[in-house]
């Protein structure tokens, strides 16, 4: 098995952190991490708020109504916005620099969990990008795709099991039609 591989089946959604900061290089790595992802056409749309202050984390915990309690007790998380006025696929590049970020975490032994907020709604009903907009200063033309939760693993996980990787939904040379689907 090559090391992307292992790096790919080591990387696990962690929601548990032991509240222990990152050292200073650890964030840069996950930050230079983001900045190397590709972009459609090299626009480089995204642009990151990287937060360790403990009561942003706990105010950030509160974007959306489930889901999001992980980041109160992460050491960092950064929130990953794109240009909507620069690039139509400001979605997909910023979602490519979200993983780019996980996969950098697990590199270094940190865990990771995506936070969705894209689409999403506050405990109170309203608008979860607009809630995070507010907390950070972030301009409006700026979409708010995910806040991706960092720390030191509080948990165990087990690697992906490859004998649960579900073929079926691989079709090769055209969509191969089973059950109806």
């Amino acid at each position: 098995m090559g090391y992307f591989t292992s790096l790919i089946s080591r990387r696990r959604s962690t929601r548990r952190f032991t509240g222990e900061a990152l050292l200073p290089e650890e964030v840069e790595c996950v930050l230079k991490a983001a900045l190397m992802a590709p972009s459609s056409k090299g626009a480089c749309s995204w642009q990151f708020v990287a937060v360790e202050d403990k009561k942003m984390l706990k105010q950030l915990a509160g974007c959306k109504k489930a889901g999001a309690g992980f980041i109160e007790h992460c050491a960092l998380a950064v929130v990953v916005t794109g240009d909507t006025a620069e690039t139509d696929v400001w979605i997909e590049d910023a979602a490519v620099a979200s993983i780019y970020m996980q996969l950098e975490a697990e590199d270094l032994g940190l865990g990771s969990c995506w936070c969705q907020v894209r689409n999403r709604l506050t405990g109170d009903g309203g608008d979860a990008e607009q809630y995070v907009r507010n907390l950070l200063g972030i301009p409006s033309r700026f979409g708010v795709l995910s806040i991706i939760g960092i720390g030191r693993k509080d948990q165990v996980r087990k690697p992906v099991d490859e004998t649960q990787l579900r073929w079926e939904k691989v079709h090769t040379d055209g969509w191969k039609v089973e059950n109806g689907v």
